[in-house]
């Protein structure tokens, strides 16, 4: 089965607009694709390539770059003769895969990429790492690409739906509801999404079987790769990396979804902590999405490092990581949750969700939080911001049975000058009302 990736466009835009003037860095959580993609691209737009697999590279490759990388001519023939693949002027490609094990590869690609006579991908995840780039020179010849979790549409695109996506654009862009029968069914496709994820292993076995019970197997496999990894991997802070990455469901799981590090240790402080979160954000295995206290288009401005929620990249991974202990199993969890049966934090879900397409549409993800211990009524809290136009839009996830959105309210009172459209993302079809656009929450891609 081919994914239909909307990363596969970019790439082939990066092969004839650059034409070897640089090479493609892809960047991404493990089993997210990256070297499906390499791969693919290998086959299909080139006339040969050659693959190097840094997480078990053969003693002989190995030896060629120790030895011959100096001599780029030399060099690219012992590779050639060792993986018996002639290579074309111009119409071959050379993949870097799992970079972030062997550096002295991506610091040689400054000396390939001058010598042009091929295309040159990489593919890593933890990559800006210091364990990863010390004693290199980070190549400036590089473009880099983020490879996330497979999104709504490449979802339904795997299910054989190519239609459903250009109608929901046409109706976001003009505003108008689709109407209650078909809100349901795209509400229903949205769940089901929701609980499979986008990993691409994940969606191969749902599209095939339309089996929970085998998809949430793939799951807990990644999930346990993930595991092994920050044994392996993440150092002299393994166990604090591990202690936030098992924490995470019962963090999310809370009203106060902000990531509260005296749940782990009463006496944690953040600078303690602050090397573990970031690797799991720089192994895109985690969204962060940081408080901006002085809300403008330059958000980052007064983003507060310390206080910040912790998304998972994946709401299909999260799904299985909060339930992994469940006295459900398989099908009957994921029915149970479809069907809203069992007694679950919608919340957590569907505001990672949206944590998840608004950073595969490229936001740096950030919230707003006020707290007055004065007086309760000057209390805020958004769920998410994002620039749009030189101006900032609130967006806050409620479920159908909300009543108010006071916080909301007085955010856009407070703000007024400095806001562009306001939106709540619910689970009932498109209306205008109160000076704020309500979207159903599978129209967060088109924001």
């Amino acid at each position: 089965m081919v994914l239909k990736r909307k990363a596969y466009k970019h790439i082939i835009d990066w092969k004839h607009n650059n034409k070897g003037k640089t090479a493609l860095l892809l960047n991404g959580a493990r089993r997210v694709g990256k070297s499906y993609l390499a791969e693919y691209i290998g086959k299909n737009e080139y006339k040969s390539m050659i693959r190097i697999d840094f997480s078990n590279p053969p003693k002989d490759v190995i030896t060629i770059f120790e030895n011959d990388s100096h001599d780029i001519p030399l060099f690219l023939t012992k590779l050639s003769l060792f993986y018996q693949v002639r290579l074309h002027v111009r119409d071959s490609l050379i993949i870097f895969d799992e970079v972030q094990l062997y550096p002295k590869a991506r610091q040689l690609i400054k000396h390939l990429v001058a010598d042009g006579r091929y295309d040159y991908i990489e593919s890593g995840s933890l990559l800006s790492l210091k364990e990863n780039i010390r004693d290199i020179l980070i190549p400036s010849e590089e473009e880099e690409i983020e490879i996330h979790p497979l999104d709504f549409e490449e979802f339904l695109l795997a299910l054989g739906d190519d239609i459903t996506v250009s109608f929901l654009r046409e109706c976001y862009t003009q505003k108008k509801p689709l109407g209650q029968a078909l809100h349901r069914r795209v509400m229903n496709s949205f769940r089901v999404y929701m609980l499979v994820g986008g990993m691409p292993q994940a969606v191969i076995e749902y599209a095939t079987s339309q089996n929970f019970e085998s998809t949430d197997s793939i799951k807990r496999n990644i999930l346990a790769l993930y595991r092994r990894d920050i044994a392996k991997y993440a150092g002299a802070y393994k166990q604090k990396v591990t202690a936030i990455y098992d924490n995470l469901p019962g963090q999310l799981s809370k009203k106060e979804k902000r990531y509260k590090l005296s749940s782990i240790d009463k006496e944690a402080r953040f600078r303690a902590y602050e090397d573990a979160f970031m690797w799991l954000a720089d192994g895109m295995i985690v969204n962060p999405c940081y408080n901006a206290t002085d809300p403008h288009f330059g958000l980052s401005l007064s983003m507060d490092h310390t206080t910040q929620k912790i998304y998972m990249a994946d709401t299909g991974l999260l799904v299985t990581h909060a339930f992994k202990n469940h006295t459900f199993t398989g099908n009957a969890l994921y029915k149970a949750i479809l069907f809203d049966k069992l007694n679950v934090n919608e919340g957590m879900l569907m505001e990672n969700i949206v944590s998840q397409m608004l950073r595969v549409n490229g936001h740096r993800l950030f919230f707003y939080s006020r707290v007055d211990k004065n007086n309760r009524e000057n209390h805020m809290e958004i769920d998410f911001l994002i620039t749009h136009k030189n101006k900032i839009s609130p967006i806050e996830v409620k479920s159908s049975f909300y009543k108010k959105h006071s916080s909301l309210d007085k955010f856009m009172n407070r703000f007024a000058s400095k806001l562009s459209e306001s939106f709540i993302l619910y689970q009932k079809d498109l209306m205008h009302k109160d000076g704020v656009t309500h979207l159903p929450i599978y129209m967060a891609m088109f924001l």
